[in-house]
């Protein structure tokens, strides 16, 4: 487990989808939990720089995991429309430990690793809550997000009878390779447990059932140098002093 200082929210809605690969092009079902994915994807959407990758620790599930079904009205490729029955989880709220690390492909943004700034922006966005809208798999399933304390209030599986809850092979995530400095796209499995309603997710390095996607070739970014506003606003102000401003 990393050692980097750690962040933490709380997320909820009144739906989620975290889409079953297996369900795809058909009527959606649901995980039974959210994917480490999913949980990157709302980190993101809360504050994200290229500069940094983040690490989601672990995941407490704080409500009784519900599906409920809906019917759903999709459009067909044709235009046409059709029928469906989606499979959602119901009433979700989650809290979520997680921690930054550098994107190490990003050698042009060395200058912007600065994790006491990144953290306390992250930590204003949040207040507010986030930068960007929240879904929860899907963009039909709004989020909410606000600042927690990991392990803060009550759960329903605080004391779970039934230790460990096992959920399957199950989507960890995906490896990108502007992340990776791999050619690979790929996705990753694994096979979650959640004992007293938390699931400490593994790294995504330490996830040896990966399979190969497609191979995307890496755009070198080295080139493309990036001034700091920093330094920006230096080169301002000298100019202005010259003129005699």
């Amino acid at each position: 487990m990393s050692e980097e200082p750690k962040l933490t929210f709380e997320v909820w809605g009144k739906n989620a989808l975290f889409t079953d690969p297996l369900s795809r092009g058909g009527e959606k079902a649901s995980y039974t939990v959210p994917t480490y994915q999913a949980l990157i994807g709302i980190a993101e959407s809360i504050y994200w720089k290229p500069t940094f990758i983040y690490v989601i620790d672990k995941v407490r599930i704080m409500r009784q995991i519900k599906v409920e079904s809906k019917a759903i009205r999709p459009i067909k490729l044709d235009g046409s429309p059709d029928l469906s029955y989606y499979s959602y989880l119901k009433d979700v709220r989650y809290q979520v430990q997680l921690h930054i690390k550098w994107n190490l492909q990003r050698n042009d943004l060395i200058e912007d690793r600065n994790i006491k700034k990144h953290m306390a922006i992250f930590k204003r966005a949040l207040r507010a809550g986030g930068r960007r809208d929240v879904f929860l798999g899907t963009r039909e399933c709004q989020g909410y997000v606000k600042p927690v304390e990991f392990d803060d209030g009550v759960g329903f599986y605080d004391d779970d009878k039934e230790n460990p809850r096992l959920f399957g092979m199950m989507v960890h995530g995906f490896n990108y390779p502007d992340e990776t400095g791999d050619p690979d796209f790929s996705v990753r499995l694994w096979q979650p447990k959640m004992i007293d309603g938390v699931i400490d997710f593994k790294l995504p390095e330490e996830i040896t059932s990966v399979q190969r996607i497609r191979t995307i070739n890496i755009e070198d970014t080295d080139h493309k140098p990036i001034q700091s506003v920093d330094a920006l606003y230096s080169d301002l102000l000298g100019g202005m002093m010259d003129d005699g401003l």
